[in-house]
């Protein structure tokens, strides 16, 4: 098994798309990149931990490749807005991929290259590519929070703009 931790916006929004893929063991929602062990969410909501809100997907690279998850990831958010996501806006919110060995580093700065050559956005891609030093779970009540609420998810996922970005961008792709 393998790791791949990602940041773009409420983790809420990046755990139903990874959830379906045929490899994929478990999509937890976390905190990581941040100085305080152990945050809570209502620390990490301050901005001022350093941690941003993501998820930790255990997969199996025989069956998912690491480029494969990171099609997934970027049909997921805005990766042209470094500041938040949405109506969703701090440094908790900011997206972020998280390598864990040279070859994801390697395989992201790719994908990013080519989706700016390909011109998908309106803007460049501007995600950043830091390595991985922590990941703490969140809360209970956060994890499958689509599964548990699909309403509000779906209300949160539309309302914010983000359904509609996703739409505009990619159709039905993910």
């Amino acid at each position: 098994m393998a790791l791949a931790t990602l940041a773009g916006g409420c983790f809420w929004c990046l755990v139903k798309p990874f959830d379906t893929y045929e490899g994929i063991q478990s999509v937890i929602s976390g905190y990581s990149g941040g100085t305080v062990e152990n945050p809570t969410y209502e620390q990490v909501c301050t901005n001022t931990t350093g941690h941003v809100e993501a998820v930790q997907i255990t997969f199996d690279p025989n069956v998912i490749t690491y480029d494969e998850i990171l099609d997934i990831y970027f049909k997921t958010f805005d990766p042209t807005d470094k500041d938040g996501q949405f109506f969703d806006r701090g440094e908790s919110y900011r997206p972020v991929i998280f390598y864990h060995d040279i070859s994801q580093k390697n395989a992201a700065l790719s994908k990013i290259d080519a989706l700016n050559a390909a011109h998908i956005f309106d803007k460049p891609v501007v995600t950043p590519v830091e390595p991985y030093y922590n990941f703490y779970p969140a809360e209970t009540y956060h994890q499958q929070y689509y599964k548990k609420h699909p309403l509000h998810y779906h209300q949160y996922q539309k309302g914010s703009g983000r359904q509609a970005f996703i739409e505009k961008h990619w159709g039905n792709q993910i």
